[in-house]
């Protein structure tokens, strides 16, 4: 992997992290319990880190079409 690679995989797993906070702080603002907020942050970063991934393979898959 390649040092911008890495950079860019930090910079996702940030994001992720971020949302899943922002996820979790809203569901307990929301009266929700310690482990459901948990539950809803975890399944928010979870959806953000499958949409990365999917858009990195079909990226990875359009460039091996034009080689």
């Amino acid at each position: 992997m390649s040092t911008l690679m890495i950079v860019s995989l930090f910079l996702v797993l940030s994001c992720a992290l971020n949302i899943a906070m922002a996820a979790g702080c809203i569901a307990k603002a929301n009266a929700k319990s310690n482990p459901a907020s948990i539950l809803i942050g975890a399944g928010a970063a979870a959806t953000a880190l499958t949409v990365f991934f999917a858009a990195l393979q079909a990226y990875a898959a359009l460039s091996a079409l034009h080689h």
